[in-house]
């Protein structure tokens, strides 16, 4: 699900990489904070949490064969054409990339800024420190969702 970005972006330029190498990304503008998700659908689709930074189109190069799956009525997933590495979401209407910072070895420094569902975080992967947290009910007050009954 969508993470709302923060304002402030850094021109630190960042190289990103999928697991194969097939996949170049190229960011010169980001937003060098962590956001993470843990709702039914990015659960399923990472396996565990779904974490992410924004970046937007401007300054943003992507080399290497995409695939990209429409995940909902308002945004699409997309993956490495090869090795099915995980490489951003993205919302319809919203310029912004919300990039895996796992592909960027730059984003290991990034701070944890913000967690939504909280409430539905696997046991083991609660994760600790000062940052502003939301549940289900909150986030979903606020934003658009894909309602877990709604799930195949």
């Amino acid at each position: 699900m969508s993470i709302e970005a923060q304002a402030g972006t850094t021109s630190t330029a960042l190289v990103g990489r999928c697991l194969c190498g097939a996949v170049t990304i190229r960011v010169a503008e980001h937003d060098p904070e962590l956001r993470v998700c843990h709702c039914a659908m990015c659960r399923r689709w990472t396996g565990s949490l779904y974490a992410m930074f924004a970046a937007g189109p401007e300054g943003l190069e992507i080399d290497g064969p995409v695939t990209r799956y429409r995940s909902s009525a308002f945004s699409e997933r997309a993956f490495c054409g090869s090795c099915g590495s995980h490489l951003w979401l993205r919302d319809d209407g919203d310029e912004a990339y919300e990039l895996m910072p796992g592909l960027f070895e730059a984003a290991r420094a990034f701070p944890l800024v913000s967690e939504i569902y909280t409430d539905r975080a696997i046991a083991a992967l609660r994760l600790p420190g000062e940052h502003t947290r939301h549940t289900r009910s909150e986030y979903e007050a606020c934003n658009p969702f894909v309602s877990e009954e709604d799930l195949p």
